[in-house]
């Protein structure tokens, strides 16, 4: 009984680190919303598939941005010739400099040659939702600007994406800004796929030459921000701005989780890793508890919690299927691979985007 009950305050744990994903919310009547001063960077090698859908969706918005620039990564497709027949700015990144990855290279060159005083950066297999692009501006003036980061919705597709859930939940906690706290949390993160800033506060800290060696540049570049009390808010990005993540297949999937992982989570303040630890261990035990408890009602009822818990955050995440909550443990052993995959990989080369990177 005392396990069952340890357990279920684990399972708890979920709810107190992903308990407010705050959406973005339209503007008030008779607020002004402008995008005038907005210029939108897009780092992008060898994207000519994912790009024409990011860029017709900013085409589509009753608000348009000062100037779309796409820094072209050495890309080995069409991505420019993509990219300027949709109306973007494309500059050629420079070769890339001893020290930097190539995303925060393409950053900087971007918000180098920008004009606008407000800089968002986009991954370009994202895209906006209709009036996507004026909801997250009418959010940005409401927080008081600094940063606004926002996590997209996941639209899922293929099979093997209904593997990326767990995943998807732990990068969400892992920022802190979804916690019962919201943006009372002091130690919150940012998302590495949306990042909203004015471009005093952009080089007040250095810009993305703080953090050029990084992969997961979002968490490091946090850190920045946070020691120059730089405000940071986080969104969900649901009915506003989406994602598809590695649609290609089982191996770009185990690539792409396992290049920066482990160092996201060495990057977690203490206190929120032990809750997301503790919530796991939860969501891991109550499938056993089943089998080899000794009350298998109760850890039956359980499990039908956690099933119930995992649906709810899943279906406010992204466009996971119903039914994949039934089968979680499949999921959360999934995750521990992956997981422990990019512990052991860390500080090794991986592949990733045609180049051999080291993993953080």
């Amino acid at each position: 009984m005392i396990l069952l009950l340890v357990t279920l305050a684990q399972w708890s744990a979920g709810f107190l680190v992903l308990g407010r994903l705050r959406q973005c919310v339209p503007a008030a009547v008779g607020e002004s919303v402008s995008a005038e001063n907005l210029t939108i960077i897009i780092p992008a090698r060898n994207e000519e598939a994912n790009l024409p859908k990011l860029l017709r969706s900013l085409a589509t918005q009753s608000l348009r941005p000062q100037e779309i620039i796409v820094v072209d990564d050495a890309s080995t497709d069409r991505t420019a010739a993509v990219a300027r027949e949709n109306g973007a700015r494309v500059i050629r990144s420079q070769p890339l400099p001893k020290d930097w990855r190539g995303k925060t290279w393409a950053c900087q060159q971007g918000a180098q040659a920008a004009t606008g005083q407000q800089l968002l950066f986009l991954d370009a297999d994202t895209w906006f939702e209709p009036e996507g692009l004026a909801r997250v501006l009418a959010e940005f003036q409401a927080a008081g600007g600094g940063t606004l980061s926002v996590a997209p919705y996941h639209v899922v597709r293929a099979f093997h994406e209904q593997f990326s859930a767990v995943f998807n939940l732990v990068m969400l906690a892992g920022t802190g800004a979804f916690t019962l706290l919201g943006d009372r949390y002091p130690q919150r993160g940012l998302l590495g796929q949306f990042l909203l800033i004015e471009r005093v506060a952009y080089q007040r800290v250095g810009g993305h030459e703080a953090v050029k060696g990084r992969i997961l540049e979002n968490f490091w570049l946090a850190k920045q921000l946070r020691t120059a009390n730089v405000p940071l808010h986080c969104r969900s990005g649901r009915g506003v701005f989406s994602f598809r993540m590695y649609p290609a297949g089982w191996r770009q999937l185990v690539e792409g989780w396992t290049k920066g992982f482990a160092s996201g989570a060495g990057q977690t303040p203490l206190l929120l890793l032990l809750l997301i630890i503790a919530w796991l261990g939860g969501l891991f035990f109550a499938p056993i508890g089943v089998v080899i408890g000794g009350a298998p009602l109760q850890w039956l009822t359980l499990y039908g919690l956690c099933i119930a818990q995992l649906a709810w955050l899943l279906r406010r995440a992204g466009t996971f299927h119903w039914s994949i909550a039934i089968f979680y443990p499949a999921l959360i052993l999934f995750f521990f691979a992956v997981f422990t995959r990019s512990v052991f990989r860390s500080g090794k080369t991986v592949s990733w985007k045609g180049r051999d990177i080291r993993a953080d």
